[in-house]
């Protein structure tokens, strides 16, 4: 694996062959979750692309924890789809577009970029930071829809119908903590992460999704925001925190 520290001042984290073999999985992976409804064309390309270039820059930890993600988003979307689809709150059926893609990965390209730039390793951090937040907000919304508790909105605390923007629930906070903590662990043991700082990009996971639902509750049940826009955001929160921390 490939240790950030070894990284500084590359503009990318592996070279050569190891590069065409990045190429290859990005593409082979983007294919599969075209074949499991996931995505559809457009989010396969821009999946494939944003792919390559995690780990282009960050290694195969980075590619690991885009892996972990699209896992864990996956698993979570299809359980309980029939109660989701009846309540409103089911992902569309021909998979996640590039607009969605991209709002929830964005912000890791980003920082890679960054990284690529700057070779500062904490940009590294940043990006375990924001795909920790996209696993954990999209986990603690898939299964906070399925709990038997009646959401609250986290703004006012007041009782709303699940899968109302800005609603929480015990169960799917739970679940999206988890959910950064495994992509989280994913990065740190392949070296994206050093170990005495394995709590910034948990930490700042969770804060994101807090702001995604204060964004949610505040802006995007007025229609001022979409949901791709709130879930960018979300992802955003979570790096500057893991850069300002």
């Amino acid at each position: 694996m490939v240790v950030a520290t070894e990284l500084a001042g590359n503009w990318m984290g592996i070279h050569g062959s190891s590069l065409l073999l990045c190429f290859v999985i990005s593409v082979g992976f983007a294919a599969l979750a075209f074949s499991f409804g996931a995505v559809n064309r457009s989010g396969a390309v821009a999946g494939a692309m944003v792919s390559f270039l995690l780990c282009a820059v960050g290694g195969f930890a980075a590619l690991a924890a885009l892996v972990a993600v699209f896992f864990l988003a996956w698993l979570t979307t299809k359980i309980g789809y029939q109660n989701k689809e009846r309540i409103g709150a089911a992902e569309k059926i021909e998979g996640r577009d590039a607009f969605q893609i991209l709002a929830n990965l964005g912000v890791a390209a980003g920082c890679a970029i960054l990284y690529a730039f700057e070779g500062k390793a904490i940009f590294l951090i940043a990006v375990a930071a924001s795909l920790s937040e996209a696993a954990a907000d999209t986990v603690s919304s898939e299964i906070g829809q399925l709990s038997s508790e009646k959401a609250r909105l986290i703004t006012s605390w007041k009782g709303v119908p699940a899968g109302t923007d800005g609603g929480v629930t015990v169960l799917g906070t739970v679940s999206g903590l988890a959910a950064a903590i495994v992509v989280s662990m994913v990065c740190i043991a392949g070296g994206m992460v050093p170990w005495n700082r394995s709590g910034i990009p948990i930490v700042a996971a969770f804060c994101g999704t807090l702001a995604d639902s204060y964004l949610g509750a505040i802006f995007e049940r007025r229609k001022l925001l979409n949901n791709d826009l709130v879930n960018f955001l979300g992802t955003l929160v979570a790096a500057l925190i893991a850069l300002a921390v």
